[in-house]
């Protein structure tokens, strides 16, 4: 057999060459490779597959659940934008709205407050600023009953009008009452106690009575004066109140009384008073906070607002204020005599007196003078008087605005007969420098006297003395045995 011959298979049984089952199993890897990677990418792509499937039922999930669930809990970007300004814009109408009705409530309370000092038209005017006051029921109930009122008010004779006062109040009967004989003595005639003030004004706003000012009474109109009109219910009875030598001189220290006029934290006039252990405090030690304090409580017992006239010298100062020139001028016997004055602040002085003044002016004070050095301005001569006059206007008057037209003479006196000023050069000084009300003292009964030219006007005391010698007097304002106060000495040493 030659080589070819042995290259070849031979047919039927003849055995494989080792050739051919090289063959053959190379042939058989092959056949398991292709399966093996046929198999991983069949499961590749199952696995795809099946990822996908995932992937898509939850995609399906989500969009079912975000028409239900995302629609109530997840909100866009803008329109979480659109509802945080609604609520906002809400929120600020709310805000708005409540301060709407907030100053709403707030007008009316002030004008149910005017309405109850007697100032009904201020009220209605007021009441009709409130936005929307037509509809609603609280505010023209108010003013319907309002306009009822004012029908049944009743003018008041301003000629029969009494004019009432006081000095300082004693708020320490023990001191003032038991240390120099003299002082105590003059105390005790022509002072009142801050309990007697107190009874005497609760009774008197029992029975009726109505503080009104004196410039209520009559006015300077283009020169001329012109009675004023008071409308009163028919029940109430206006009196005019003033009070005499607010300064707090200095012999009055130590012995019970005020010390001086501050504006309180509440912005209101109210008193300083040291006390035996140096301390100060502030409270109702005389008049000006105890009316205050009434007034505040019993708005009707004041007509629109009336305070009463404070009548001032100015030889110590005014309101226990040094604002005298003695206490900063080194040169004047009293300076060389006291050396408490060189730690005294005049211009300081002067400028807290002013402040106060300004301050009791809006309240409703009015200011008159009671001369310089508490001259007697009947007795005096003309010239005495126009000096004394000229300090006062020079030293006084600017710290009280500069507009003072009240007289209140000072030991009751007067520089006329009860029948008037004609031909009375006192009266033609006082009224060039623009004094329009004249007020003295009566011993008997009040009066007016009304003139083109001036109101006068006669004032009753209510003091120790009056108390104790003219009840019959006092009776109609009060009982005069159930508000004298029984820490006084009796008998009341006659003057």
């Amino acid at each position: 057999m030659n080589e070819q011959d042995r290259g070849r298979r031979p047919s039927g049984g003849r055995s494989m060459t080792e050739r051919e089952r090289r063959l053959r199993e190379i042939r058989r890897k092959k056949r398991r490779q292709r399966a093996i990677r046929n198999r991983i990418i069949f499961g590749v792509v199952l696995l795809i597959l099946l990822i996908l499937i995932v992937l898509a039922v939850k995609a399906i999930a989500g969009a079912i659940g975000g028409s239900g669930s995302n629609a109530a809990n997840t909100t866009p970007a803008a329109d979480i934008s659109s509802s945080t300004a609604d609520e906002t814009s809400a929120a600020k109408e709310t805000s708005a709205a409540e301060e709407t009705t907030q100053a709403a409530s707030d007008l009316l309370s002030q004008a149910q407050l005017l309405a109850a000092s007697y100032d009904y038209d201020g009220a209605i005017a007021l009441s009709q600023t409130i936005p929307g006051y037509e509809s609603d029921a609280q505010v023209t109930a108010a003013i319907a009953e309002w306009e009822q009122t004012k029908t049944t008010l009743v003018e008041v004779d301003i000629e029969t009008i009494p004019h009432v006062f006081y000095h300082s109040l004693i708020v320490d009967p023990s001191k003032a009452f038991h240390n120099d004989e003299a002082r105590a003595t003059d105390y005790n005639q022509v002072m009142t106690t801050v309990d007697e003030f107190n009874k005497i004004t609760q009774e008197m706003y029992n029975r009726g009575y109505v503080l009104v000012k004196i410039h209520d009474m009559a006015q300077n109109v283009d020169g001329t004066m012109q009675k004023g009109k008071i409308l009163l219910p028919a029940d109430k009875k206006p009196f005019v109140l003033s009070i005499d030598d607010v300064s707090y001189y200095e012999y009055m220290t130590g012995d019970g009384f005020a010390t001086k006029i501050v504006i309180g934290d509440d912005g209101y006039p109210t008193c300083e008073m040291q006390m035996d252990d140096g301390s100060v405090q502030t409270g109702g030690f005389d008049v000006v906070p105890l009316l205050e304090a009434f007034i505040k409580e019993h708005p009707d017992f004041s007509y629109k607002g009336a305070r009463g006239i404070i009548a001032l010298t100015g030889y110590d100062g005014i309101l226990g204020y040094r604002t005298a020139p003695k206490y900063g001028d080194p040169s004047t016997p009293e300076y060389q005599a006291n050396d408490w004055y060189k730690d005294i602040n005049v211009e300081q002085e002067r400028a807290d007196a002013t402040a106060v003044v300004a301050r009791m002016k809006e309240v409703g004070w009015e200011f008159a003078t009671h001369s310089w050095g508490h001259k007697d301005m009947g007795e005096a001569s003309y010239d005495n008087m126009v000096a004394d006059m000229e300090k006062w206007l020079d030293q006084v008057n600017p710290l009280l605005g500069g507009d003072t037209d009240i007289v209140i003479f000072p030991k009751g006196t007067d520089i006329g007969s009860w029948r008037g000023y004609d031909d009375n050069d006192k009266f033609e000084y006082l009224k060039s420098v623009g004094f329009d009300y004249y007020c003295n003292v009566d011993a008997n009964q009040p009066w007016v006297q009304f003139d083109s030219r001036y109101l006068r006007q006669a004032r009753i005391n209510f003091d120790g003395y009056e108390m104790y010698y003219c009840q019959d007097k006092l009776a109609p304002f009060f009982d005069a045995d159930s508000v004298f106060d029984s820490s006084r000495p009796t008998p009341v040493k006659k003057m």
